[in-house]
């Protein structure tokens, strides 16, 4: 991913700070009475005039820029939070499962995108060895990195080729020149 983070705080500091914002949000919503629904409601119109100033911001971004923008995995997550990203979570976890595809196709496997139902992602995978579970949990972890709404990522084992079955006798036939069958 790609860290537009520059001179300020990298991508783990960032995730400290917001693991630590839930921690106090928590806090400010266990506080009873009017105190605490101020304090509530005073976090919540914040939000939304910060939701406001990053769907401007997004607006103003094109080409390359945009495309940094968009994958910021900072960035990426507010527009999520905000219900502003620019593209739909199908599109997000295609894309992502894409990008993986080389990865995975190294290591001898084989990785798709199933499909969607509410907010559970499907992805088959195909892999084998005694890496395969880790395979398994990158992807997964991948996917809800790149589509954090999600509820669940389900990693399912692809389904193999099925040799179709032709009957002996058909096989050792051999059809007669008029056409006839023996």
């Amino acid at each position: 991913m790609a860290d537009m983070a520059g001179p300020g705080m990298s991508d783990e500091d960032v995730g400290a700070q917001l693991q630590r914002l839930d921690e106090l949000l928590s806090e400010v919503e266990s506080v009873p009475g009017p105190a605490g629904e101020i304090a509530v409601d005073a976090v919540s119109t914040l939000a939304g005039v910060y939701g406001e100033a990053l769907q401007r911001a997004l607006a103003c971004t094109v080409g390359e820029a945009r495309d940094r923008f968009l994958e910021d995995e900072l960035l990426r997550h507010l527009l999520v939070l905000h219900d502003i990203h620019p593209d739909p979570v199908e599109v997000r976890v295609a894309r992502a499962v894409g990008d993986l595809a080389p990865v995975v196709a190294e290591q001898g496997g084989h990785v798709e995108f199933a499909g969607l139902d509410g907010e559970v992602a499907t992805i088959r995978l195909s892999a084998s060895g005694c890496g395969s579970q880790g395979l398994g949990d990158a992807v997964r972890e991948a996917v809800l990195g790149i589509a954090p709404e999600l509820s669940d990522v389900m990693v399912v084992a692809a389904q193999k080729n099925q040799a179709a079955f032709i009957p002996l006798d058909l096989v050792a036939a051999r059809p007669s020149l008029d056409g006839a069958q023996p």
